[in-house]
């Protein structure tokens, strides 16, 4: 099975149990509504029910059942908040998830094969996905360089074209 991290439990939250978490997630607003969830800590997860929830400016409050004392919440502090595929947000076209982009392919509109995705930078701008193969790649994810994303199949076909103007190769 296939999870998203969408948060980061930074630290307590009152002296009730509660969590202040760090989206990790373009959308904040994806919170509301979530009452089932995985908290991932030391390589492992497990299932959780969110009681309640506040979002705010800067960071999401969560409640999560079981979570009572702020002892409890402080052993939790570094945790991941997770959502499985099938209650992950539906993204519009043309966004994609940074963990189906990692692994894919990466081709020329010609079939000349550059590499395999293994990291998403995320600069503000656009991101910028780092390509290993014969040598390292950062390649702006721009619309018109990306002439192909099919993360179902792990494969992303570029404007060959492009690729000299706006990538930068490491040797």
């Amino acid at each position: 099975m296939q999870f998203y991290r969408i948060g980061c439990i930074s630290k307590p939250h009152g002296i009730q149990g509660g969590v202040k978490v760090e989206p990790l997630t373009d959308d904040v607003l994806r919170f509301r509504g979530l009452t089932e969830a995985y908290l991932e800590q030391s390589g492992t997860r497990r299932p959780v029910a969110i009681k309640t929830i506040r979002i705010g400016p800067d960071a999401v409050i969560l409640c999560i059942e079981g979570i009572i004392t702020r002892e409890q919440a402080e052993a939790i502090r570094g945790a991941y908040i997770c959502v499985d595929k099938a209650n992950a947000v539906r993204l519009p076209p043309d966004r994609y998830f940074i963990a189906d982009l990692i692994g894919c392919n990466v081709f020329g509109t010609h079939s000349k094969k550059y590499g395999k995705v293994t990291d998403v930078l995320q600069t503000g701008a656009n991101d910028v996905y780092v390509v290993e193969g014969e040598c390292r790649m950062l390649l702006p994810a721009l619309k018109k360089v990306l002439h192909i994303v099919d993360t179902e199949n792990k494969r992303i076909v570029l404007n060959e074209e492009l690729v000299g103007e706006v990538a930068v190769f490491e040797d």
